[in-house]
């Protein structure tokens, strides 16, 4: 039976439905209906941030380490709903179980991490240049936080913002995406019921328009102090320039188009492994998502048929059995895949599967896990000759489509690798130092992989990319602290008198003439 969700503000489930409501299938039994979802509108969206607005002084004024035992207790209601967790996500959105089940793990150990740093939100100490005067800096929070998520990972990634921003004091109010209401809802619970008092923690369920308009109305209200968001360039840059005009810099994790750069002495196998799971896993439909294999010209098509190979008999299919990928999210995201098969272009040669676009019985996949005409199950296309005039290169795809281009030395790898004006994630196989270093120097890249996929990150290691992948923002560990907190420096005279810095300072004297003689 469909579970009926709605929006949480200040501890209490919206009744109304403003924005309209929507069922929500299961992308790999499209005839069950996972959730209906009550969408808000952006009157809603300000109601939530006014109320965090009116929860965060108290909020603030909890000890920082009392703050960091709500957070314990979060992880440990994840820890303990795993599971359920876990086959929520799946069933809504089509992830693989065990990768849904690692996506649950992240935010345990988000919050493993976070429970310490309410101990350590340090300031300094800092010595005066004048006498009697010391000096201090301390971190303050921000105030109220509104984090707008995709639902590829519906608690991962919110995981990332929410549980700092918490931790340092702030207020949340959580825009999750609308094709994922049931796990956003279940995670919202769990935040719920961890300590935190009514309207520090709010969800707001609505469309990205009603969105848009309910944030641009809290910035002029003066209820929103700082914006997080991971979805699309294009909407980013749109948040960024409505943020800009209230003097506010977002943190932005945005799209990727991540290269993974296969060297003439790699362990072409290894490199193989990397690249299926980073181009197909999730049916590419991550950020991190590998774009273009970017193989020396010398092991080339040794690279290829060994790739070939392993796309053509990876299992796909029913997403609660041992599959590299499910279906797509939603049918908007398997709507745009059909449109990115347009890129490929005659001089393109196709690779991974025995057709291309969607699988059914009349274009099948051999192989296939369960009954292909149940969900949204698309073929894994591997596109060789790809160029930097093409589309495939350029642009970001959000599906099981990978581009493989050539080079000839590293300079053309290097602007292969960056020539598409992305930055998030990239990849090198090698077993040459060298390589590595020259690599990391000159990629683009917030995140590099040796030796590994474009895709993971572990939840002390800063996430976040440059270009038209981010605005050099950062999430996870220690960096994040500065998305959420402002630093405040205080000086402290207890002379009694006024010093004036750079004009009350002692002079040393020197004497610079002196010079040595020989013995």
């Amino acid at each position: 039976m469909a579970r009926t969700v709605s929006s949480l503000i200040a501890g209490r489930a919206r009744e109304d439905a403003p924005g309209g409501t929507q069922d929500i299938p299961n992308p790999a039994r499209l005839d069950e209906i996972v959730a209906t979802v009550g969408l808000a509108d952006a009157t809603t969206f300000v109601e939530a941030c006014a109320a965090a607005r009116k929860a965060q002084r108290d909020w603030a004024r909890v000890p920082a380490p009392v703050r960091g035992r709500a957070i314990q207790q979060l992880g440990r209601l994840v820890e303990d709903n795993a599971e359920m967790l876990a086959r929520i996500m799946t069933r809504e959105i089509g992830k693989p179980i065990a990768e849904a089940r690692g996506s649950v793990q992240e935010v345990v150990d988000t919050c493993n991490f976070f429970v310490s740093e309410g101990r350590r939100l340090y300031g300094m100490t800092v010595p005066s240049e004048l006498p009697d005067k010391q000096l201090f800096t301390f971190r303050n929070p921000v105030g109220v936080a509104a984090i707008v998520t995709a639902g590829n990972f519906p608690v991962a990634v919110p995981s990332w913002y929410l549980v700092p921003a918490l931790l340092c004091g702030n207020a949340a109010v959580w825009k999750p995406a609308e094709y994922a209401p049931a796990t956003s809802e279940a995670l919202a619970q769990l935040f719920l019921h961890a300590g935190f008092p009514d309207g520090v923690f709010n969800m707001v369920l609505a469309d990205g328009a009603a969105t848009f308009e309910g944030l641009s109305q809290a910035l002029d209200a003066g209820f929103v102090d700082k914006v997080g968001f991971t979805g699309s360039s294009e909407v980013g840059r749109r948040l960024g320039e409505l943020c800009g005009r209230h003097l506010q810099t977002p943190c932005l994790e945005l799209g990727g188009k991540n290269p993974l750069v296969v060297m003439p002495d790699a362990d072409l196998d290894l490199a193989v492994e990397g690249a299926l799971f980073s181009g197909f896993g999730t049916a590419g439909q991550r950020c991190t998502s590998l774009g273009t294999v970017i193989v020396h010209e010398q092991v080339h098509d040794d690279f290829l048929a060994r790739y070939a190979e392993a796309v053509e008999t990876a299992a796909i299919g029913d997403p609660f059995e041992d599959v590299l990928y499910g279906p797509m999210i939603s049918s908007r995201f398997y709507e745009r895949f059909l449109g990115w098969l347009d890129w490929v272009q005659p001089h393109h040669a196709l690779r991974g599967s025995t057709a291309t676009g969607r699988i059914t019985r009349d274009a099948p996949r051999a192989g296939f896990v369960g009954d292909p005409e149940a969900g949204l199950f698309v073929h894994p296309t591997i596109v060789d000759g790809v160029t930097m005039d093409d589309d495939l290169y350029k642009q970001e795809t959000f599906g099981p489509i990978v581009g493989v281009a050539s080079f000839g030395d590293f300079d053309e790898a290097i602007m292969l690798a960056n020539g598409h004006g992305y930055g998030l994630s990239a990849s090198i196989y090698t077993t040459d130092p060298l390589n590595v270093f020259r690599f990391r120097e000159r990629i683009s890249a917030g995140m590099v992989s040796v030796n590994n996929s474009t895709t993971g990150a572990e939840a002390h290691l800063p996430f976040g990319g440059n270009g038209r992948s981010g605005n050099g923002a950062r999430q996870s560990g220690v960096w994040v602290l500065d998305q959420f907190t402002r630093w405040q420096a205080m000086n402290w005279d207890y002379s009694g008198r006024l010093q004036k810095a750079q004009m009350d300072v002692a002079d040393v004297s020197a004497d610079p003439s002196f010079r040595l003689t020989e013995p």
